[in-house]
């Protein structure tokens, strides 16, 4: 009897496959909500009040219904064109925003030069450097960033996007 029941059981496992029927529900007048999956179940009085209902198909299962496969639409990990152009748009974000501060900076730096050239006071003069010293040291630190932003634009987000496969006009 346990043999019949486990080969049962196996033979269900294998060879039993999604289910894709129609479903429909409907609320009685208590307000019970009711589900089958043959129309002619539900009480005459209830059909046209019947709701249809589907299932969300999963991803995979959706290609192979179709018949389509979405295997360009992403790279060897799942992400779309999407997540490069927004990896991609990050980084010009990064380097306008550095490039933008350091303009600032330099024209700051300029100013404060020539207040440094004009000034005879010790004291002012020594205040001056030491502001100077600090914008120095800030557009150096932009410097990097934007040598990272430029590496990242035109040497390593185009290396990482070969190696996954995406596509080469998504990092344009």
């Amino acid at each position: 009897m346990k043999f019949l029941i486990i080969f049962s059981i196996i033979i269900f496992l294998f060879f039993s496959e999604d289910s894709f029927s129609e479903v429909y529900k409907w609320t009685d007048e208590k307000g019970v909500i009711h589900f089958s999956d043959d129309f002619t179940t539900i009480p005459e009085k209830y059909r046209s009040k019947t709701e249809k209902m589907g299932f969300p198909i999963e991803e995979g299962k959706k290609e192979e219904l179709t018949g389509r496969k979405k295997d360009n639409d992403r790279d060897r990990l799942g992400r779309g064109e999407e997540y490069w152009r927004g990896r991609v748009e990050e980084w010009k974000n990064k380097k306008k925003l550095a490039e933008e501060r350091l303009e600032e900076l330099r024209q700051k730096y300029n100013e404060l030069t020539e207040k440094y050239n004009e000034s005879k006071s010790w004291g002012v003069r020594n205040t001056l450097k030491q502001q100077r010293d600090q914008i120095k040291i800030e557009m150096d630190q932009l410097k990097d960033q934007l040598e990272e932003a430029k590496a990242m634009l035109e040497r390593k987000i185009p290396e990482e996007a070969e190696l996954y496969k995406a596509k080469p006009e998504w990092i344009k």
